[in-house]
């Protein structure tokens, strides 16, 4: 336990000083800031309402899931393994005494801090900004509501990182990765939209998968389908990716 602890300790530090992390932090913040500002000017232009202090998170989170979070969760999980492969830094990481398991889970791990942190701190900055200038909406049932869809959308954005782990294990060039993660993301709405009826199989589909949550009676049926689909998906994305880092020649 104490080498997974310190490999993912050495994880976090590569991570925390890439500048990556920081930018999708301070972009994410920025939509908090620019969507807060939108909506206080369309209010006050046309005399609109705009939305409560516990929708305005639910509207940043439906922005951050399907653009800035993805974007950068591919380029910090590319990072990680291609960004390490090209430079031979892998090489240094793996002549330490820790298997290639425990390598692979604390990159995997780092990752899933990543992504947790940012959705912590866009929940809490979006919640300040609604609660700021939209104090006579909020109810304590839509407050749980709206943590519960941040926490949940955590798992969906975790099958993502892995589907992007797995590429950048089967690709050498962290370009290639991450053109071709963007060209299937895309693929994936389109089929969504052309399919619609097998959509909730597709991963661009689950990361809305915290909209369940939303409602009055949570729909338990399709909560544990997704989420048993997310988890098949999630456990295969990790088993490939791990076959083929544990084959890997350095």
């Amino acid at each position: 336990m104490a080498v997974f602890q310190a490999a993912l300790v050495n994880e976090i530090e590569k991570l925390y000083k890439k500048k990556k992390a920081l930018v999708a932090v301070l972009l994410s913040l920025a939509v908090i800031v620019i969507g807060q500002l939108a909506i206080v000017g369309v209010r006050s232009g046309f005399g609109l309402r705009g939305v409560g202090s516990v929708e305005f998170p639910i509207l940043v989170l439906a922005v951050v899931v399907n653009t800035i979070l993805p974007l950068f969760t591919a380029l910090v999980a590319i990072d990680s393994f291609s960004g390490e492969f090209s430079q031979n830094s892998m090489r240094i990481t793996l002549t330490r005494p820790v298997s290639r398991f425990k390598v692979f889970l604390a990159k995997i791990t780092a990752i899933i801090i990543f992504i947790l942190a940012t959705l912590l701190l866009l929940l809490i900055f979006s919640l300040l900004a609604g609660f700021i200038f939209n104090t006579n909406s909020a109810t304590l049932g839509s407050l749980a509501r709206t943590v519960l869809a941040y926490f949940v959308s955590l798992l969906p954005m975790i099958v993502l990182a892995l589907g992007i782990v797995l590429l950048a294990n089967l690709l050498k060039s962290g370009i290639s990765v991450f053109f071709l993660s963007i060209l299937i993301f895309i693929i994936l709405h389109v089929l969504a939209i052309v399919f619609s009826r097998y959509s909730s199989l597709l991963i661009t589909t689950q990361l809305a998968w915290y909209n369940l949550f939303l409602v009055n009676s949570f729909p338990l049926e399709k909560i544990v389908r997704q989420f048993m689909i997310m988890l098949g998906s999630g456990i295969m994305l990790f088993t490939a990716g791990f076959y083929l880092f544990d084959n890997k020649e350095f």
